[in-house]
C-alpha cells in the first residue's frame, strides 16, 4: 500500500494493527516518521548539545511559576559531565534547579552538581535489600548511603517511593511506617509516596511489548490512613494521587 512508509531496513510490514513494526530491525533512523503522510509515527526525544538546551529552557523562562527547570529521566546523573556542565550554565541565569534520580551513582557525582542545585527528589524504592534487588537488580546499599550523605548538606531532599503491593511492600502498615521512621530520623523533612497505577499499559502495546507487571493498584485512601497513623510531626509525609499524562 502506498500509505505505508518505506522503511529502509524493511522494518514496517502490513498485517497486524494496522501495521506491523519489526523493532529488532528498526534502528531508529526515522525515515518513517518524515515521510508518513499521516504523521502517525513520531521519535520521542533528540541529541541536544548544552547551548540547545540552554536556549530551550529560557525561552520561556518568564513563565515559569518558581523560575526553575527539573532534570529528569531515565536517570540524568548517568551522564554526569554533561549535567555537571549544564547545571553551571543554567544557574548563571539565575534558575531554580531540580534533579530527580534514583541515586545509584557515585558520591563525586554528587559533589560535582551540589552547588548549583537546589532540590533533588531522590527515589527510594525498598529499604529491604534483599527485596531491592529483586525489584530492581542492584542492591540499595549505595543509594541509602548517598542519602544519607546529602541528608547532611545543604540542599532540599525529598525522597520518592513508589508502592508496588506485593514487590517492595509486602505488610504496607509496618512497611510504610518503617519507611517514614527512617526518612524522618535522617532529618529529611519531605516523603511522597507513589501508589502503583497501570496508566503506561497503553504505552508498552504501541511500542510492541509486553506489559508483564499485573498488580493491582492499592487504594489511595487506605495509604493515607497509614501515613496519618505513623507519621512523626518532623515530616510532611503525603500520598500523590497518579495523574494520567
Amino acid at each position: 500500500m502506498d500509505c505505508i512508509p518505506k522503511c529502509p531496513r524493511n522494518a514496517i510490514a502490513e498485517g497486524g494493527d494496522p501495521l506491523y513494526i519489526d523493532r529488532d530491525r528498526c534502528d531508529l533512523c526515522g525515515v518513517c516518521v518524515n515521510i508518513c503522510p499521516s504523521r502517525a509515527f513520531e521519535i520521542c526525544g533528540r541529541e541536544m548539545s548544552i547551548d540547545m538546551v540552554v536556549e530551550e529552557v529560557l525561552r520561556d523562562k518568564a513563565f515559569y511559576s518558581y523560575g526553575g527547570v527539573t532534570l529528569s529521566g531515565g536517570e540524568p546523573l548517568y551522564q554526569p559531565r554533561f549535567v555537571s556542565r549544564l547545571v553551571r550554565e543554567l544557574k548563571r541565569h539565575g534558575l531554580h534547579i531540580a534533579v530527580e534520580t534514583c541515586g545509584h551513582v557515585s558520591r563525586r557525582v554528587f559533589d560535582d552538581i551540589l552547588d548549583y542545585i537546589d532540590l533533588i527528589y531522590y527515589d527510594l524504592k525498598a529499604l529491604d535489600e534483599e527485596r531491592h534487588i529483586a525489584f530492581t537488580g542492584v542492591s540499595n546499599k549505595l543509594i541509602i548511603s548517598n542519602l544519607e550523605y546529602l541528608a547532611g548538606r545543604d540542599v532540599n531532599v525529598v525522597v520518592r517511593t513508589p508502592v508496588v503491593p506485593g514487590y517492595n511492600f509486602v505488610d504496607l502498615e509496618v512497611e510504610i511506617c518503617r519507611l517514614v521512621e527512617f526518612v524522618a530520623g535522617l532529618g529529611i523533612g519531605r516523603l511522597e509516596l507513589l501508589p502503583y497505577h497501570r496508566f503506561g499499559e497503553e504505552k508498552y502495546g504501541m511500542l510492541g511489548r509486553e506489559y508483564r507487571l499485573r498488580v493491582s493498584p492499592p487504594e489511595i485512601g487506605y495509604l493515607r490512613e497509614i501515613v496519618d497513623k505513623c507519621r512523626p510531626r518532623n515530616i510532611s509525609a503525603e500520598v500523590k494521587t497518579p495523574i494520567l499524562t
